[in-house]
C-alpha cells in the first residue's frame, strides 16, 4: 500500500506538469487554427515536422531513459557513473546528428518537401538535439525523486513558450508556421541552462565496461522506441507522400493533426502513469508481491483511462473548441485515436516483464510487428480513406502490439492480471458510450451534456465503490 501511495503521489505531481502542461499547451491549437487557416495548409507542415522530431528524438535518445533506471538501481553500480556514461553516449549520437543535418540540409530538405524552407529542418534539429540532452537530466530528476524540480522546469518551458507565441501570432502579427519554430528553439535552449547546476554536483566518471552492457539492454528499446515512436507519427510523416492531391495533402493533414490534439487527452494520463510507474516498477523488482503490484497497477491504469474516454466523448462538443471551426471535419477521429492510445498505454504496462528480465527484444518484436501494421493499414487506406486510415492504423498498431504482448508474456512470465474485472469494466464503459452516441442530434446540445454527465459520474460511482472505498 506504502508503494501505491507514493505512486499516486508521484502520478499527481507528474500529472500536474503532463496533464496541466498540455492542457496549456493546447491552447495553442486554437490559436493556431485561427491564424492559420485550413486552407494555407501550415497547421499540416507543422503536424508533419513535429512528427519527425518526435522520431529523431527516440533515435537520439538511444532507450537511455530506461536503462538508466535498470541500471542506476543495480547496487553493483554508481548512479553517477551510470547518469554520466549514458549522457556522453547520447551527447556523442547527438553531435553526429547535427553535424550530418547541416553538413547535408540541401539534400535533405529536398527530399522531405522543404527545399524551400530548409531553416524549418535547421531549427527543428537543434531543438531535438536539446530535447535530447535535456531528456537524461530530467530522467536523472526522475531517479532522485525530485517531482517537484522536474514539474518546475517543465512548466517554465510551456509558459515561455505559449507567451511568446500570444505575442508573436497576436500583438506582432506573425502568422507563419516558422515562427512555431523558432519559438520552440528559443524555449529550449533556454531551459538547457537550468541543468548546468544539477550537471555539475554530478560525480563524472565514464565507464566503457558499463557503457558496452548498457548498449546490449538499450538497443532493443531502441528499437522498441522508434517502433512505438512510428506507430504515434508514422502516418503523419506518410501522409504527405502517400495522399493523392499533392496540393490538398498538407490541409487534409492539419485537419487531422488539429483534431487528434483532443484525443491526446489520453495520452497525458498515459505519460503521467508512465513517469510516476516507471521508478518505482524497478525499485520494487526484487519484492516478493511485485506481480500483484503490477496488476493491480494495469487494472487501475485500464479504469482510469476508461473514466477519461467517457468525459472527452462526452464533452465533446465543449472541447471541439479547442480547434477552429474550419477543422471540425476531423472531429470523428477522436474516439478512435483515443481507443488506440489506451491500447498503447496497456502496451506500456504490459513492456515491464520483459524490461525487468533483460529481455527487451521482445518489446522490440512486439512493437515491430505492431508497425507493420499500421504501415500497412496507412499505405494501403490514405489513398481511398485520407484521414481515417490513419486513425485506424493506430488501432492496428497498437492493439497487434498489445496482444503479442499479454500472450507471449503469460507464457514467459505470467502475471495475474484481473481479466474478469477489467472486461467489466470495458463492457460498462462501452454501453456508456453507446447511450451517448444515441442522443439524437437534433436535441439541444445541453441534453447531451447532461446525460454524459450522469453517465461519468455513474461510472466514477461505480470505480469509488468496487475499489477506492476499500482501501
Amino acid at each position: 500500500m506504502a508503494n501505491l501511495k507514493a505512486l499516486a503521489k508521484d502520478t499527481a505531481i507528474y500529472g500536474l506538469s503532463s496533464i496541466v502542461g498540455r492542457f496549456l499547451n493546447y491552447l495553442l491549437v486554437p490559436l493556431y487554427t485561427h491564424y492559420m487557416p485550413k486552407a494555407s495548409g501550415d497547421y499540416g507542415v507543422n503536424t508533419n515536422m513535429y512528427a519527425y522530431t518526435a522520431l529523431f528524438f527516440a533515435i537520439l535518445t538511444f532507450g537511455m531513459e530506461t536503462t538508466l533506471f535498470r541500471f542506476a538501481n543495480d547496487d553493483n553500480e554508481q548512479p553517477d557513473t551510470v547518469f554520466s556514461t549514458g549522457f556522453t553516449m547520447v551527447g556523442s549520437l547527438t553531435a553526429v546528428f547535427l553535424l550530418l543535418v547541416f553538413g547535408f540540409i540541401g539534400p535533405i530538405a529536398g527530399y522531405l518537401g522543404y527545399a524551400e524552407h530548409p531553416e524549418y529542418l535547421l531549427m527543428m534539429a537543434s531543438v531535438v538535439a536539446l530535447d535530447a540532452l535535456q531528456a537524461l537530466p530530467f530522467c536523472f530528476l526522475r531517479f532522485h525523486h525530485r517531482p517537484i524540480r522536474f514539474m518546475s522546469l517543465k512548466m517554465l518551458f510551456i509558459f515561455l513558450n505559449i507567451s511568446l507565441n500570444v505575442v508573436f501570432f497576436v500583438l506582432l502579427g506573425k502568422t507563419s508556421v516558422f515562427y512555431v519554430f523558432f519559438i520552440n528553439l528559443l524555449c529550449t535552449g533556454f531551459i538547457t541552462f537550468f541543468f548546468i547546476p544539477d550537471l555539475v554536483k554530478i560525480h563524472w566518471h565514464f565507464d566503457g565496461k558499463l557503457l558496452r552492457k548498457m548498449l546490449s539492454y538499450s538497443w532493443p528499446i531502441l528499437i522498441l522506441s522508434v517502433m512505438g515512436i512510428l506507430n504515434q507519427v508514422a502516418d503523419k510523416i506518410l501522409f504527405p507522400k502517400v495522399y493523392p492531391d499533392e496540393a490538398q495533402a498538407n490541409v487534409e493533414l492539419g485537419v487531422y493533426g488539429s483534431c487528434v490534439k483532443i484525443a491526446m487527452i489520453m495520452a497525458m494520463i498515459t505519460q503521467a502513469f508512465r513517469f510516476a510507474y516507471e521508478p518505482i516498477v524497478f525499485a520494487k523488482s526484487k519484492d516478493a508481491d511485485k506481480n500483484e503490484y503490477y496488476a493491480l497497477g494495469m487494472k487501475y491504469f485500464i479504469i482510469f483511462t476508461l473514466l477519461a474516454f467517457l468525459g472527452v466523448m462526452g464533452y465533446l462538443p465543449i472541447l471541439r473548441y479547442m480547434v477552429g471551426s474550419d477543422y471540425w471535419e476531423g472531429l470523428r477521429v477522436i474516439p478512435i485515436v483515443m481507443a488506440a492510445e489506451i491500447m498503447m498505454g496497456i502496451f506500456f504496462n504490459l513492456s515491464f516483464w520483459y524490461k525487468l528480465i533483460d529481455k527487451t527484444i521482445y518489446g522490440a518484436l512486439f512493437s515491430m510487428a505492431g508497425c507493420i501494421a499500421l504501415l500497412a493499414v496507412n499505405l494501403w487506406g490514405i489513398p481511398r480513406y485520407s484521414y481515417m486510415a490513419c486513425a485506424w492504423g493506430g488501432v492496428a498498431g497498437y492493439g497487434t502490439a498489445m496482444l503479442l504482448s499479454y500472450f507471449v508474456g503469460q507464457r514467459i512470465n505470467p502475471i495475474p492480471y484481473p481479466m474478469r474485472s477489467i472486461a467489466a469494466y470495458i463492457v460498462i464503459a462501452a454501453l456508456f458510450y453507446l447511450v451517448m452516441t444515441l442522443v439524437p442530434e437534433a436535441w439541444p446540445v445541453w441534453i447531451y451534456i447532461a446525460v454524459s454527465t450522469v453517465l461519468c459520474l455513474t461510472f466514477a460511482a461505480i470505480i469509488y465503490w468496487r475499489e477506492l472505498r476499500k482501501h
